[in-house]
């Protein structure tokens, strides 16, 4: 009782400013305001604007209802305190967020839109976004030739759907929310990570084909991947630039479903694996032994509209090695492609060769 007593007192003197958070029991509901009881002597109302903007929120409150309001001015011409349920909300969400966040909690999320990134849905009223690539290995659009219409409408079958997530970032200035989903393989992959770590090589098989890469269902380094069942086996990622030292448009014109391989595990964060094919092959630009100034012969794989791609005539077949003939080099695009032809062999003077960076510029010779 006493302790109560001291409540209402401290309520009582406590002086209201702009941008304090202050609970208040609903006195009235009129057409286009609401009256709030913030303790003796105070008295506040949400109006105007402030009304018009919590609409959504205000249609599920009766008087006697205690909510959390921001105040926006102390005392009005009329005596009342301004209050803001919009802000106030917005305010005890981020804080929801974060400590979602924090804790790492998993909850539920309902898609309402996507877009060719991912899908979009909300937190407490604040917009949220779950990439494509934060999907679930079980939810990713596997479109192999990425027809990115296709992709979409395989994210547009999400809308409507409940997904279990966690926080994986957020900005509260910016106003962003990024979300990644719990897999359902996820278990088994937590347990399983505490004994892998990166540069371990694996053995498994591609499970499947995205535009940005291929998944691979391997098996723990110790246990021999012939024979394992599916239910023990782990599903990783290799980007489409972990394929291979050469330049990878379209993934499944490099590995094909079912396909054996061997990769090492290059990173292990958010509870996924990423792989690396290219890490166990030699690197063909370390053994060219080609400097500026030097004459090569290539033939033109593609063109862009900042140059040509050309593909270098190398003794080994394997070593698919590319460099580039920017536009600058003819002026204009349109004489670029009266001078070369897609498909033709050409001779190419050397520019700048990084092998560090598999970097090489060309000029016409």
């Amino acid at each position: 009782m006493q302790n109560e007593t001291l409540q209402k007192l401290n309520d009582s003197v406590r002086i209201l400013k702009t941008g304090d958070v202050i609970d208040g029991k609903i006195l009235a509901i009129e057409n286009l305001a609401i009256y709030l009881d913030l303790g003796p002597t105070k008295t506040g109302i949400i109006f105007g604007a402030e009304y018009q903007n919590a609409r959504n929120i205000l249609k599920n409150v009766k008087p006697n209802d205690v909510i959390s309001v921001k105040v926006l001015e102390p005392e009005n011409e009329n005596g009342f305190i301004e209050l803001s349920l919009r802000d106030a909300e917005r305010e005890f969400a981020w804080k929801n967020v974060k400590e979602m966040k924090d804790s790492d909690k998993e909850f539920n999320v309902k898609i309402s839109k996507v877009n060719k990134g991912g899908l979009l849905t909300d937190i407490s009223g604040i917009p949220a976004f779950l990439p494509t690539s934060q999907l679930s290995p079980e939810k990713y659009p596997r479109v192999p030739e990425g027809d990115k219409a296709k992709i979409l409408r395989k994210l547009q079958s999400f809308i409507g759907q409940e997904i279990k997530v966690k926080v994986l970032d957020f900005d509260e200035k910016a106003g962003q929310i990024i979300l990644t989903e719990e897999s359902k393989e996820n278990e088994n992959l937590q347990k399983a990570i505490k004994n892998l770590k990166v540069g371990d090589v694996v053995e498994g098989k591609v499970s499947g084909i995205v535009n940005f890469g291929a998944f691979i269902k391997f098996a723990m380094p110790e246990q021999q991947f012939e024979g394992t069942s599916d239910d023990d086996l782990l599903e990783g990622l290799v980007h489409i630039s972990e394929l291979d030292w050469q330049l990878i448009e379209d993934p499944s014109q490099f590995v094909e479903i079912g396909q054996k391989v061997k990769a090492e595990i290059i990173d292990i964060s958010q509870g996924r694996v990423s792989l690396s094919l290219k890490n166990l092959k030699k690197d063909p630009w370390q053994e060219l032994g080609l400097k500026n100034g030097d004459i090569v012969i290539g033939i033109v794989s593609r063109f862009n509209p900042f140059g040509a791609f050309v593909q270098l005539k190398t003794e080994s077949e394997d070593a698919k090695i590319q460099g580039l003939i920017h536009i600058s080099e003819f002026g204009s695009e349109t004489k670029m492609k009266e001078k070369m032809e897609v498909g033709k062999e050409y001779e190419f003077q050397i520019l700048s060769f990084q092998p560090q960076r598999h970097w090489m510029s060309l000029r016409l010779k």
